[in-house]
């Protein structure tokens, strides 16, 4: 039996009606040399069941393993050259796939694609146009909230999201797969970045269109969300950022931390949506406090990691900080994103 040309992988923690409606997407797709892996994290079976299509196979985890892990279990599983992600909370369109598949065959040297990923709440917005950075290792959607027709041409950016996004497999091959130690958010910050400094190009397909339910599993602005961010943000800098730059990120980040209380006086942004769930605004503190201990434990393997990431690298320090500066976002904008 000849391999399927995509694979694409599907995690989820609670099945139910919205992997359905994704897996249904999937279905309706007018590119059929796929093949579809989910993998359920809910340690108890709520993936099953979900799909009729022949082409899906199911990996069962006995506890949540991680939105990390459960993509590399996808990918040891996967047969095709093209290895897609989609959150089970994204219902893709039509052409979706054959327009990732399309643009990535175009170039050798594209690594991975981008999804014009919208808001399914509201359609005519953007969710996401491949992520953006801030200097201090945090990423955020490019494009959020804006209109998705205001982001209509094809061109490269720095990394995709994984919520709905390509990576080429010989990519993946030569730097490496999603890291499970991330847990949740940011790993595909820390992959993209991985990638683009040994190399390989992002493009944006406005075409490959998804629609999303921003945060429905985890919450926008919960207690766990901001951890696993902010941790994560630091496991990201430590291992991939040049080393002359990481004594400017806590000057970075205090900055970022400041745009953060402008925004949470001012009522606006995550933080002030933090305040509004009922949270206490010092829980914030400990929440940073609390990610940068579990960061600094860390630091010896993210170190051995970092070693392991220069042996793949092509681009210099001083030109992968240009990049990450060609594609950087303010504090400013970055504290105000919802």
């Amino acid at each position: 039996m000849p391999s399927p040309q995509a694979t694409v992988i599907v995690p989820t923690l609670d099945g139910g009606e919205k992997l359905e409606r994704c897996l249904a997407g999937l279905e309706a797709q007018t590119f059929t040399d796929f093949e579809i892996v989910v993998v359920d994290n809910s340690g108890r079976g709520s993936a099953a069941g979900a799909a009729r299509d022949p082409r899906v196979e199911f990996v069962a985890n006995d506890a949540n393993v991680g939105f990390a892990a459960a993509i590399n279990q996808g990918i040891e599983r996967a047969r095709g050259e093209f290895l897609c992600t989609l959150n089970d909370d994204a219902r893709p369109d039509p052409r979706w796939l054959e327009e990732l598949v399309a643009a990535c065959r175009a170039e050798d040297g594209i690594g991975m694609c981008a999804s014009q990923i919208r808001l399914a709440q509201s359609p005519s917005r953007l969710d996401s146009a491949g992520m953006q950075i801030y200097l201090d290792g945090s990423s955020k959607q490019r494009g959020r909230g804006e209109p998705a027709a205001a982001f209509d041409r094809p061109e490269e950016v720095l990394l995709p999201s994984a919520c709905a996004a390509l990576y080429r497999r010989s990519m993946l091959n030569h730097v490496g797969g999603f890291d499970a130690d991330f847990f949740l958010y940011c790993e595909d910050t820390d992959l993209g970045l991985r990638a683009r400094r040994a190399g390989w190009k992002c493009l944006y397909v406005p075409s490959a269109t998804v629609y999303h339910h921003y945060s429905e599993s985890a919450g926008r602005a919960s207690p766990a969300k901001a951890f696993f961010v902010e941790r994560n943000r630091l496991y990201t800098v430590v291992k991939n950022f040049p080393l002359w730059v990481l004594p400017l990120i806590p000057f970075f980040s205090l900055y970022r931390y400041s745009m953060h209380l402008w925004s949470l006086a001012t009522g606006r942004g995550l933080a002030s949506e933090f305040s509004r769930r009922g949270e206490k605004w010092w829980k914030l503190v400990i929440i940073m406090l609390s990610a940068n201990f579990q960061a600094l434990a860390k630091l010896p393997l993210l170190t051995a990691k970092r070693r392991r990431i220069r042996r793949t690298a092509v681009l210099s320090g001083r030109a992968f900080w240009r990049l990450l500066r060609r594609h950087s976002i303010s504090a400013r904008d970055l504290a105000l994103q919802q």
